[in-house]
């Protein structure tokens, strides 16, 4: 079958306009899988609860069967491994007993971390023959946040968002100057994390406190994804929706530590917690509500440059936006030049 020249141009054009989907569907089962198909436990901190000898060689013990799935160690009182869990330092501590033994957990630090741990100590007290009960030392609310997911849920709404806000105003804006487009991200990312806070807060109570904190700073968050799809437009033009997909949907939501946390995850996912900006929130949100005496400074840090890399983006954009003027301008004025000539010549 022969295909007219119109007809190879049409299918040479839907051609290339499907690279963008299939980049997508292959790029999110890579992530998504990538992330969260089969988490295990690596070096996740527990402790046994005592200072005997006994303690010691139950937390040996423990360590030799189950590996480098958990970092055992051993505390020195109970009341010391509940302040441990309540500042994060401890996913779970064992306290033993002769017939019954005790897993003081969180479920408000990773409510999946708490089911893995717990999975693998169970296994351990079957083998010993004893009775393993369990206590929540930090629960997460249980109206409102029952899961412990909706900080995660509430940054998907504002990533979405803000991805398609950035590539809107770089867009349907292109025409406009540069100062103007800024100030159109600005203005749109504070919008949609006030919306989008008020859903979560008022409107569902998925955030049980600190509503007023965690929507002042969404607005960094949202601010500096706006940004980044402002900033990179200029250069990318339609692939900058891809981009924006892989660096906040892709990479962001597999290692933001709303599903699982990053010690459950392979080393990319987890490396990738430690500076990425919706991990940052994610995080944020955590600590204020259920970790209040945690600090987030590095958090807001991680933020706020995120934001700075953003406007940076769009100061380069903006050079270079110039620059073409520039030249186009250059090439004009060229042009004047040599047609002036030539009316002289043709008259001369």
């Amino acid at each position: 079958m022969t295909h007219s020249p119109a007809e190879r141009h049409a299918l040479k054009h839907v051609a290339v306009h499907l690279l963008v989907p299939l980049f997508l569907g292959t790029g999110m089962a890579l992530a998504y899988l990538g992330g969260f198909h089969q988490p295990n436990p690596q070096g996740v901190r527990v402790d046994v609860v005592g200072t005997s000898a006994d303690a010691k060689v139950m937390a040996q013990t423990l360590q030799d069967e189950v590996g480098d799935a958990l970092d055992v160690r051993t505390v020195a009182s109970v009341e010391d491994a509940r302040d441990r869990i309540e500042h994060r330092e401890l996913a779970a501590a064992l306290v033993p007993g002769r017939d019954t033994a005790t897993l003081l957990h969180s479920d408000a630090a990773s409510a999946t971390t708490s089911s893995s741990v717990l999975t693998v100590f169970q296994a351990v007290s079957e083998k010993q023959g004893v009775r393993l009960q369990t206590e929540n030392v930090v629960p997460v609310a249980s109206e409102g946040d029952p899961s412990g997911q909706s900080m995660f849920f509430y940054v998907v709404g504002l990533t979405v968002g803000s991805y398609a806000a950035g590539i809107a105003i770089g867009a349907a804006g292109a025409g406009l100057r540069l100062r103007i487009r800024f100030g159109l991200a600005i203005v749109a990312s504070g919008v949609l994390a006030a919306l989008v806070t008020l859903v979560a807060g008022p409107v569902y109570g998925a955030l049980p406190s600190h509503v007023g904190q965690i929507g002042l700073l969404a607005w960094l968050y949202t601010a500096g994804i706006v940004l980044f799809g402002v900033g990179l437009h200029p250069f990318l033009g339609r692939l900058t929706t891809p981009t924006m997909v892989a660096l906040f949907v892709m990479l962001n939501f597999t290692s933001a530590g709303g599903v699982y946390a990053p010690e459950l995850q392979p080393g990319f996912f987890g490396a990738l917690h430690s500076f990425w900006d919706g991990a940052a929130l994610n995080e944020i949100g955590r600590n204020l509500v259920y970790f209040p005496e945690l600090g987030i400074g590095r958090e807001v840090l991680t933020l706020v440059l995120w934001l700075v890399a953003g406007a940076a983006l769009v100061g380069v954009a903006g050079v270079a936006e110039r620059g073409a003027w520039r030249a186009a301008h250059a090439t004009a004025s060229t042009q004047d030049v040599e047609e002036e000539l030539e009316e002289v010549v043709a008259v001369g």
